[in-house]
């Protein structure tokens, strides 16, 4: 009997978590095999629809009908009316806020709208755990074009020529950092993805190898073939089990199916990869930390020059690049350098996958064009504020970033612009803040991280952290001066100017950010001490 239906039941953490998405599918396989359409309706559990705000989420195609809020018991409803019969189940449909209009398309809701979906480009569409869906649209086909018809050399340079940028922070140009790794001199070669995501409510890369590991593990072995390296690691925090589960899933498949291992293609080209688990320290997400830590090392940064491209693992020259970054790889071989060029802003091509939350109605993950704005983001995307609050401020880049006022949300989302905000794009966390935040507070956390997560090696990080902490505890306790809002100044830019690596180099960044744009919350407790 032929195949009529798709149910698609998201997977991703955030609706497993809710306890209920789980039991959804298992009722969906229980229910249409109990009616008789065991063999016309398939269940395919997914990776991460990104609205995570409307979870658990299913969706049945053809008919391209997005249900949200499902639970268990709605199941039934939902074979019976819709499956069955081809009634749309209304009451389960998103419905606009202020409109009380019911959409039950994805590419009519404003959360969709506005996104370009090519990292997460198969998140929510197939199942991750079977590589035969990754390669029936399309999976494995870039890996095969290099192979058969592209030297190394080209590989890099058709990624140089898409302006892609690394998306883990720093924004270095990925083709660039391909070509010095192909170029070093070294009887081995690596690569690393670095799956280390620890900035608060940043759930991006974990999404990504939830949703498609398929496409990372492809990435991985183009980006090998480019620099001359036959082992690729994965350096994943190890509170990522579901993410874990699904890429060791893939990368057995992978090898089962000649992806991974000897002669891939029978091009000559051996590659394969291996796992390394992180204890979770926000400072191994610093490429040397991370280096140190695979070798068994303390998780620390080292001097650069020389950079991990030129001495990285075990001594060896070592391409890093973060998960996003390598998601992009497939699709920029097949579609061309040009194509990806052509989305985003001139300085910062192609798209950008960011974790929306804090005070926002949708909070969720979104894929947008680099170079629209903050407020297209957090009102026509985001849904707006929550509890119909006042906006205050947004926060990007997640303790390493800056807090951005309501002056600045025409800011457009590129490197550049971020970075002129006094803010930064970072790996790409956007926890929104409403009228009800103290910006003051808000510092203190930020720095209460940085200090609890500072490997200790250089003193402006070490101590420095730890002082504006005090600093910061002594005016929100009632107690500070005008003078300690001054050194408060004067020592974050003496961190941020002096510290070894980005972590203590950006720390101060909530500090800066805050005392530029909402100096007077800090005067006005201040105030309150001298009354």
């Amino acid at each position: 009997m032929a195949l009529r239906c798709n149910v698609l039941v998201c997977g991703g953490s955030a609706c497993l978590m809710s306890g209920d998405a789980a039991k959804v599918a298992r009722n969906f396989e229980l229910i249409l095999k109990a009616k008789g359409f065991g063999d016309e309706a398939q269940v395919v559990t997914t990776g991460c629809f990104g609205f995570c705000e409307q979870g658990p989420i299913v969706k049945i195609e053809p008919d391209n009908v997005f249900y949200i809020k499902v639970s268990p018991s709605d199941v039934k409803t939902i074979v019976e009316e819709h499956i069955t019969k081809g009634r749309i189940v209304e009451r389960l449909l998103y419905e606009e806020p202020g409109l009380r209009r019911k959409l039950g398309k994805t590419e009519d809701m404003p959360f969709y709208k506005k996104q370009v979906r090519i990292a997460l480009r198969h998140c929510g569409l197939i199942n991750p755990e079977d590589i035969g869906e990754y390669i029936a649209l399309g999976g494995y086909e870039a890996l095969g074009r290099v192979l058969t018809n592209m030297t190394p050399q080209q590989v890099s340079d058709e990624i140089g020529r898409s302006g892609l940028r690394g998306r883990g922070g720093g924004g270095f140009p990925t083709g660039l950092k391909w070509e010095i790794t192909r170029q070093s001199p070294g009887e081995k070669k690596y690569i690393i993805c670095n799956a280390d995501e620890g900035d608060p409510g940043a759930f991006m890369d974990r999404s990504i190898l939830e949703g498609d590991p398929q496409g990372v593990i492809e990435a991985m072995a183009i980006a090998g073939y480019a620099v001359g390296a036959q082992t690729g690691i994965i350096y994943i925090r190890a509170e990522y089990p579901l993410a874990i589960k699904r890429l060791d899933t893939a990368i057995t498949q992978a090898r089962a199916h000649g992806m991974l291992g000897k002669d891939i293609f029978g091009s000559g080209f051996d590659f394969d990869i291996v796992f390394h688990y992180g204890a979770g320290a926000f400072v191994c997400g610093e490429e040397t930390a991370l280096i140190n830590s695979c070798e068994g090392k303390r998780g620390e940064p080292d001097y650069k020059p020389p950079y991990p491209a030129q001495t990285g693992y075990k001594g060896f020259p070592t391409c890093v690049n973060n998960v996003e970054t390598l998601a992009n790889i497939p699709e920029i071989i097949l579609k061309g350098a040009e194509w990806f060029a052509g989305i985003g802003s001139p300085k910062s091509p192609g798209t950008k996958v960011f974790a929306l939350a804090g005070k926002i109605r949708n909070v969720g993950l979104v894929e947008v064009p680099m170079g629209i704005t903050l407020r297209e983001i957090i009102y026509e995307i985001g849904g707006g504020i929550k509890g119909g609050k006042k906006f205050k401020a947004v926060q990007t880049g997640g303790p390493s970033g800056g807090l951005i006022g309501e002056d600045g949300l025409d800011t457009p989302i590129d490197y550049e612009s971020l970075l002129g905000a006094g803010s930064m794009m970072g790996s790409g966390g956007m926890i929104v803040m409403d009228e009800d935040d103290n910006a003051v507070d808000i510092t203190k956390f930020y720095l209460e991280f940085a200090l609890a997560e500072s490997c200790g090696r250089c003193t402006p990080c070490r101590i420095g952290t730890k002082r504006m902490h005090e600093i910061a505890e002594k005016i929100l306790a009632g107690e500070g001066s005008m003078d300690d809002l001054e050194l408060l100044e004067q020592m974050a830019e003496m961190i941020r100017d002096s510290s070894l690596c980005g972590l203590g180099q950006s720390a101060p960044n909530p500090v800066l950010s805050t005392l530029r744009g909402f100096r007077k919350e800090y005067e006005k407790l201040i105030g309150k001490a001298k009354a």
